[in-house]
């Protein structure tokens, strides 16, 4: 599995990530279970609407969106669905929604043995790279952990996904309602020995 980890959107990198997809068939899957916190359906449409629109200019014109609400307990359906995708695509929101939703799908697992196999790309931004480190501790200053909108899922999950080894911290020292929370998190993972990797919007950290 390759990795491209924005701060915020695509970053600054996006010659690089065209290059990443050049010789995949860039069937990417979109997935934006982060924002399940959200009543707002029409301010969320356009969000995700301007995401594929950015990923469309990079060269990744067959997107379907992946739901993992349709999938709560279904994880062989999930995985077989999954399996027809080159790209995975995994937005910002809450960090803690987010891995509930993959908990209650089986994604995180899925993820997990997708990483051993060459071809699949792993792309995102805020959340949807936050989840991918080994502990959630930390990001609970940036993301509030008690939001919870699956009535399935009652306990706070505070495991990452783990295919990295340290945290990644977005939107540090950044034009971002949450970079003075950042720097709180920072704080914490100093304090408490904790690996991690700040970025500032734009910046992106990228691992073939």
């Amino acid at each position: 599995m390759k990795f491209y980890l924005s701060s915020y959107k695509l970053g600054n990198e996006i010659e690089k990530l065209k290059a990443m997809i050049s010789l995949s068939n860039k069937r990417t899957a979109y997935i934006s279970n982060a924002l399940d916190f959200s009543d707002d359906s029409e301010r969320r449409k356009q969000s995700e609407q301007a995401d594929i629109d950015q990923l469309n200019i990079v060269g990744l014109s067959d997107i379907e969106k992946i739901d993992l609400r349709d999938y709560f307990s279904k994880k062989d359906e999930l995985e077989k669905k999954i399996s027809g995708f080159d790209v995975i695509w995994v937005r910002g929101g809450n960090c803690f929604v987010l891995r509930q939703a993959m908990k209650l799908s089986g994604f995180d697992e899925i993820l997990k043995d997708l990483f051993k196999k060459e071809g699949i790309i792993y792309g995102g931004y805020s959340a949807g790279v936050c989840v991918l480190a080994p502990t959630l501790k930390g990001i609970d200053l940036i993301d509030d952990p008690k939001v919870n909108p699956y009535t399935n899922q009652e306990e706070i999950i505070w495991d990452g996904v783990d295919l990295l080894d340290y945290t990644i911290l977005p939107h540090y020292k950044s034009d971002h309602f949450e970079s003075e929370k950042v720097d709180e998190a920072v704080e914490y993972m100093k304090n408490n020995k904790i690996p991690f990797k700040p970025l500032r919007d734009g910046e992106v950290i990228i691992i073939e």
